[in-house]
């Protein structure tokens, strides 16, 4: 079917993290079949903000309640549907868990796990996201090391 007309779609989502044993993790959300590897979006409600959107999509798709810290990066790609191509374009943002619980995300993912960065950089499915989760690494580094820094002086 040849494409017959241009969309524009947008999704908000985010880059939950945590540090354990000094290692960052981030969460991830997987689908067996199809086989994925992804970061927590989805499409923004009726009169929703991109902010809102990221904060709704994450808690239902990993179970967390978060919070926003930052703004992060968006991504930008093309897709086919039907006789639809979309140019769709993701927000992401660098959050935090503040509640919930892994195991009551919603049916759309057959899991939502806490990887370590390193792993995630590895298993994610598009190197899109790969951007979005290298992003979060550069962000959190430069944060640990003004808090360093920051506390260095306090001790000078």
């Amino acid at each position: 079917m040849a494409v017959q007309r241009t969309a524009r779609a947008t999704s908000a989502g985010g880059v939950v993290h945590r540090t354990v044993d000094g290692r960052i993790q981030v969460l991830l959300v997987h689908r067996l079949i199809p086989r994925l590897w992804a970061l927590p979006k989805g499409t923004p409600d009726s009169g929703e903000t991109i902010e809102e959107t990221a904060l709704r999509e994450t808690r239902e798709e990993t179970g967390l309640i978060v919070e926003i810290e930052r703004p992060l990066r968006s991504i930008r790609y093309v897709f086919v549907r039907g006789s639809t191509r979309f140019n769709k374009t993701v927000h992401f943002f660098l959050m935090r868990a503040v509640g919930g619980a892994l195991d009551e995300h919603d049916a759309e993912f057959d899991e939502a796990r806490w990887t370590d960065m390193e792993e995630a950089l590895a298993i994610v499915n598009h190197a899109t996201e790969r951007s979005v989760l290298e992003a979060a690494a550069d962000a959190l580094h430069a944060a640990a090391t003004d808090v360093s820094v920051t506390a260095a002086e306090a001790t000078a």
